[in-house]
This record gives C-alpha cells, structure tokens and sequence, in this order.
C-alpha cells in the first residue's frame, strides 16, 4: 500500500537531515509522527520513528546533569554555529541585528546583553547561526561563557574603533581565554589529530573592526593591524550604515569550513533551495549518508555537474565535493 505522504511532512524529513542536535531531532520526529498519514502503508515507518525516537531520548537521559554554576546550552542551527564576542560597547548587537534583520537588545551603555542569545543570519541559500555572548573583559568572565566558545564552530572578535584602548582591552581578553584553554586562529586553520593531555580549544576567527564611520582618519584601524594584522583577518565594517556587511557574510560562511551540495534526480532538475551541507573535504559517500543511510550502502555510483569542467561525468564514492557540486546518486 503506497504511503500518500504529505508535502508538511516531506518538508519535516528534509529539516531532519539537517538538524545536529538530540533535542532538535526529537521535536523534529514527533512532528513527522502527526503529520504521517496513518494506514497499514505506512506501520513500518512509524515503528522506525518510534524508534528512533526512544533512542534519542534515551541519549538525552544519559547525558551528564550539571549540579552547580549557571549553564546555558544553544543547540546547533543551520549550517554552523558562529560565537559573537566583544569587551563592552562594540556594537556586537547592532551587528548581529544589521546581519540578520532581528531585533535583539540595543543600548549606548555596557552590558545592554545579558543572556546569550541565537540569531539566524541568512547567507544565499542557507543559515547560519550566530550567538550573542553577553559582554566580555579579562575580570568579568563566567565559566559557562567560556563553555559556549569551546563548543561554537568558529568565532566573531567585534572591536570598537572609536577607541584607541580597544586593541589593549583585546589583548588582555584572549591573553585571559588562553589561560582557559580558548585559542583564536586565522580563516585557514585546520584541528590537528587530539594527542595526549587536554584539548585545545583553537577557533577559525574574523576580528571585526565595527564602527569605522567614527574613525574617520583610519588611525585606529592601522593600530589594530599593526597589532593583529597577519594573525587574524580584520574586517572593517559599520554596523550602523551597513557598509563591509555583504563582505563579512561571506567571510562567515567561508570559516565554517563547510560546502553545499545539490541533490538531483536523474531526469530532473536540482533543488538549489535545499542544499545538503558538509564538511569541507566531504566525498560522494558521505554525501549519500546524508542523504538516507540506505544510499549509503547501497551506492553504485554517480554523476556531477560542476561549471564546464564536469557535466554529468561519473564518479566514484571517495570523489571529494566541492562549494555547489551537482550530485546524482545511483544505488
């Protein structure tokens, strides 16, 4: 008997193959359960659901409670997590507003963010999270904010440049996260194999130079490269006027390290609306992972479009993908 699955429905299974988190899954599984249309066509798929979702919950379960200290967990969202961090009044707030078109908490005084919070910045045809960290300084400094850039995909340094402490409030900041462990890297830095002792935690970094439309002579963004320049990218921008936001959006996707890849039909036309997204480096196999793990194992071959240099040639399983690869999988 066939399935008669929905479009709601299809639309959830697609947001399944995407989502990074337990929780995530979990709500996502129990939408798909009320939408599917229930008949003897579609018992095996239930019980799979069912499944799939006693498991992750179980997960859930056994994950060690923290019993002390205030902790704050932001699941993972769209194609990467990016960590916003700032000493007070750089302008981190009306950034991510002018990024992403939300509307978190704006002020002219310190400390207007409290609370951690995700925003979705929307980057051609994919999301990208970016989480406001309340204000930082090398005295005011809590565990758990710590813990959210440990575990962030890559990081944001937002810096004010009408004032001349900034670089000296900057350095004494990462000189405070290197004693716990939290390192900031260049735009091209790839992790190591973990050796013996305690991981590093090294983080892909832009440091953004917010406000030059109050640095009208450039002095202070040539402070800061004299600084900075050569270990991190620095990107001047005005959060306020909105100039080097469309630069600094792409800048963002491209630290993420990941690529989009299109699934296409034989005979059909791809979707680019729904790209799958992978780690950079990422072959066919994995690609077809992502897809359903049934692909996976049962995978002959494929096909890819790629500008002019290749147009629906076949390719093996171990082919490395690259940023907007047309794939077609033959099981």
């Amino acid at each position: 008997m066939p399935a008669n699955l929905t479009p709601q429905y299809i639309d959830a299974e697609k947001k399944l193959r995407t989502a990074k988190t337990p929780q995530e899954k979990i709500e996502i599984l129990e939408e798909m359960l009320a939408l599917i249309p229930k008949h003897k066509g579609t018992e095996k798929l239930q019980a799979q659901h069912k499944s799939k979702l006693s498991k992750l919950k179980e997960e859930i379960a056994k994950q060690p409670s923290v019993k002390h200290g205030l902790s704050h967990i932001i699941p993972k969202q769209g194609a990467g997590q990016v960590i916003v961090i700032g000493t007070p009044n750089t302008g981190k707030s009306m950034l991510i507003k002018s990024l992403t078109g939300a509307e978190p908490e704006v002020g002219d005084y310190p400390f207007t963010t409290h609370v951690p919070a995700p925003y979705m910045m929307k980057f051609e045809n994919v999301r990208v999270q970016l989480i406001d960290l309340p204000p930082l300084t090398s005295d005011i400094m809590e565990s758990w904010q710590v813990e959210l850039i440990k575990v962030a995909d890559a990081a944001l340094i937002v810096v004010d440049l009408s004032n001349a402490e900034s670089p000296s409030l900057l350095e004494s900041l990462i000189a405070k996260l290197k004693e716990k462990r939290v390192e900031f890297a260049a735009e091209d830095y790839v992790p190591p194999e973990e050796g013996p002792g305690p991981p590093q935690f090294k983080k892909r970094t832009l440091l953004v130079a917010n406000k030059k439309d109050l640095d009208a002579g450039g002095d202070h963004l040539e402070t800061l490269k004299f600084f900075y320049e050569g270990q991190l990218a620095i990107l001047p921008v005005s959060s306020l006027l909105g100039e080097g936001l469309e630069e600094l959006k792409k800048r963002i996707f491209s630290i993420l390290h990941v690529i989009r890849v299109y699934s296409k039909a034989p005979g059909k036309k791809p979707d680019h609306n729904e790209p799958f997204v992978l780690k950079r480096g990422s072959t066919v196999i994995d690609m077809a992972r992502a897809v359903h793990k049934d692909f996976a194992e049962k995978l002959a071959y494929a096909r890819l479009w790629r500008g002019e240099e290749y147009t629906g040639q076949m390719i093996n399983r171990d082919f490395i993908l690259e940023d907007e690869d047309i794939c077609e999988l033959h099981l």
